[in-house]
């Protein structure tokens, strides 16, 4: 096997890798093609399991990459949320469940928590299903040490987000229910669909739509969807689809997409609300249909 269709054949594993470890789709493409070019320009002769020497150049380029966007995060305007790696405006239910495990925007904004190599550690035992034998040495660290970073992240991301068991129809249906109080402005049904404590969390970038903080409390959502509806752009549309799989609002304006929803839910009502209007976010994930990126 020759060295370009070696490493197509972990193509999908590094990009799943690095998107998980970085929340950026243009991040994630650009630590693939890092590890393409020095895949390409080292010597091979001696690289007896392909697959490790991919990942832990992946690994490793992008805990550096992820050290230096924390800087710059540190500068953005408002709330910083994860890139959408597909945004699905047609989405098949098959092709909506292979994406969506462990990669929705919920879930990556709550590995921003983690530090660098902490989430790293993270996502290979718990997504990739490394051991610590392996993970390791790619990290440079002991086994204990991965052991006990992996035994906190796991604390800390249980903490931050408790997982419900929700059925994917049930959670679908009820952000279809609040898609439809938020279009009319129905100030009432909005909070009796959301939880007491709900959170808002927005990421305009400084260029579209978005609040500058998270907004916490039903009331509070609530009224601010009343006042989005109060001065309602006609050229607004909104529409069902996916966001890396799970079901998410999408918002058009004038046919383009200008920002997309998701939730968390505990079956009866909705926890928190994500949104991603930053311009420089979207564009590059929509897919018309069910063809998206292997993960």
């Amino acid at each position: 096997m020759n060295a370009e269709t070696t490493f197509e054949t972990h193509r999908a594993r590094l990009f799943g890798l690095s998107y998980r470890l970085l929340g950026s789709r243009s991040d994630a493409e650009d630590v693939v093609q890092d590890t393409w070019l020095r895949w390409h320009q080292t010597d091979r002769s001696g690289i007896r399991d392909a697959e490790a020497w991919l990942v832990t150049a992946a690994t490793r380029l992008g805990i550096d990459r992820l050290r230096a966007a924390r800087i710059q995060r540190e500068r953005y305007t408002g709330p910083w949320l994860p890139e959408p790696a597909e945004i699905d405006e047609s989405p098949t239910p098959e092709h909506s469940a292979e994406v969506a495990e462990q990669v929705s925007l919920a879930f990556l904004a709550v590995l921003e928590r983690l530090g660098p190599e902490e989430r790293a550690a993270f996502l290979l035992k718990e997504a990739f299903d490394y051991d610590y034998a392996q993970i390791a040495p790619l990290l440079g660290q002991s086994e204990a040490n991965c052991r006990q970073m992996v035994h906190r992240a796991r604390e800390r991301v249980q903490a931050a987000r408790p997982r419900f068991d929700v059925p994917p129809e049930n959670h679908r249906r009820l952000l279809e229910r609040f898609m439809q109080a938020a279009r009319r402005g129905d100030q009432p049904a909005i909070t009796a669909l959301l939880r007491e404590d709900a959170q808002l969390v927005s990421d305009g970038g400084g260029k579209g739509q978005a609040v500058i903080r998270p907004l916490l409390g039903a009331v509070r959502i609530a009224r601010l969807f009343w006042a989005a509806y109060r001065r309602q752009d006609p050229a607004i549309a909104w529409r069902m689809g996916t966001v890396n799989g799970e079901p998410a609002i999408l918002r058009y304006r004038d046919g383009a997409l200008v920002a997309v929803m998701v939730a968390v839910s505990d079956g009866d009502r909705i926890t928190e609300l994500y949104t991603v209007a930053n311009p420089d976010k979207l564009g590059a994930s929509v897919t018309a249909g069910s063809g998206g990126a292997s993960w």
